[in-house]
């Protein structure tokens, strides 16, 4: 067993003294150094600088990916040379982001966006994100309108029709010749130039004409798409109905085939009034004889150049027309028209529409007392590419109806002339 060492006494007052604790241990040499220090206080800068990046990418994302306000589908246009702030206004003042537009061009900056930005008309979807709305406007995905060009009209008449379109900017500086646009409904963005529209009407009214052309029946006494064109005009003209289109055709590749005058009505009125498109009023017998290079009871064959823009069934039926022998066709008083072989048949086609037309006047006469109306001015086949209308004389006290003059020989007798 050891032994402990002896404790040696201590006087009262040392007793009463606090004992010496020991210093602390210097600070090294190396810990004092200043690039020690500098470099702890840029860990921790950087460190913070992370935390608060981290923070505000989180709170960006939630924002750019969040709902937006617009409660419908809305069209809105960006004008052009609009910058990141006028955009932001535009779409702040139509609803489709929320009124804090800081949120928008912050966007636009964290995605990169500020170059690509393009001018135009855009639908933006309902609750539209500032993704998508950034989105849509960077892959230029602007508003398509439809716009429809029926068939049968002439240039001046498409011209014009795209002259009171809104949505189209500029002028048509050159009228397009006639049967060089192709009637088809389009689709276009706001704004486009009307030339850039007539320019793609000619194209696409090129490119079907070849196909129809390299499809074409061979025995047709046609030479050229342009002759093809000028006939599937006067087919377009003539007939409204699809199912007679073909056949229409036939009686004036027949009578090419046969040497006879194609004695068409609507081929005189373009003689009269030209790329205006309609006559106003039934054909006068003076104007049947009347020399024009467009008259085709005067001139033999095809005249000069289309009377219209056909669309592609009429197209379609000049370049395969039916198989018949027929010559001639009058409106059959149903929307339609009654074809036949021979003059006979069709004298006798024409003798039933006069009769039916004899009795829809007679079930249409007013009371004698009450006052004549106004003459309708009937619209022809040409004018409307519908089957023609009758003309109706204007009821007298004593309502007579002069004798029907005898039917032309012409391949259409069915627009109304008056004698003169």
């Amino acid at each position: 067993m050891s032994e402990r060492p002896p404790i040696s006494p201590r006087s009262p007052r040392a007793a009463l003294e606090p004992e010496q604790v020991p210093p602390p241990p210097k600070r090294s040499e190396r810990a004092r150094n200043p690039f020690i220090v500098v470099g702890n206080a840029i860990i921790t800068f950087i460190l913070f600088v992370m935390i608060a990046v981290g923070g505000i990418y989180i709170y960006g994302k939630q924002k750019i990916e969040a709902a937006g306000p617009l409660q419908e589908d809305k069209i809105v246009n960006i004008p052009s040379r609009a910058g990141v702030t006028d955009i932001a206004d535009v779409l702040q003042r139509e609803g489709v982001i929320d009124n804090n537009r800081w949120a928008f061009i912050g966007s636009v900056f964290a995605l990169k966006a500020r170059s690509e930005l393009k001018p135009g008309e855009y639908q933006f979807q309902k609750n539209a994100s500032l993704r998508d709305v950034i989105g849509t406007i960077v892959e230029g995905k602007v508003v398509q309108h439809s716009v429809t060009v029926p068939e049968g009209l002439t240039s001046e008449q498409i011209v014009a029709r795209l002259s009171e379109n809104d949505i189209f900017s500029g002028s048509v500086r050159e009228l397009p010749r006639e049967g060089t646009l192709l009637p088809e409904t389009y689709k276009f963005p706001r704004g486009t130039p009307r030339d850039q529209v007539i320019a793609r009407m000619q194209q696409a009214q090129k490119r079907v004409l070849a196909e129809i052309w390299d499809r074409r029946n061979p025995d047709i006494p046609i030479k050229t798409p342009e002759q093809l064109v000028t006939l599937a005009s006067i087919v377009e003209k003539e007939t409204g109905r699809a199912d007679e289109r073909s056949r229409v055709a036939a009686v004036f590749v027949n009578r090419l085939r046969q040497k006879i005058k194609l004695q068409s009505d609507p081929t005189i009125i373009y003689g009269l009034v030209g790329g205006k498109g309609t006559l106003g009023r039934p054909i006068k017998r003076s104007e049947i004889q009347q020399p024009s290079p467009y008259n085709t009871y005067v001139v033999d064959g095809l005249p000069p150049g289309p009377i219209a823009n056909p669309g592609r069934a009429s197209l379609e039926a000049a370049a395969n027309p039916a198989r018949t022998r027929d010559l001639f066709f009058v409106a059959d008083g149903t929307g339609g028209h009654a074809f036949s072989d021979s003059y006979d048949q069709h004298s006798k086609n024409v003798a039933k529409l006069r009769a039916m037309e004899k009795q829809t006047q007679n079930d249409t006469v007013e009371p004698a007392d009450d006052p004549a109306p106004p003459a309708a001015a009937n619209a022809s086949a040409s004018d409307t590419g519908a089957p023609a209308a009758a003309a109706k004389p204007a009821p007298a006290k004593k309502p007579t109806r002069p004798a029907a003059p005898p039917p032309r020989q012409g391949a259409a007798a069915s627009a109304p002339v008056v004698q003169q």
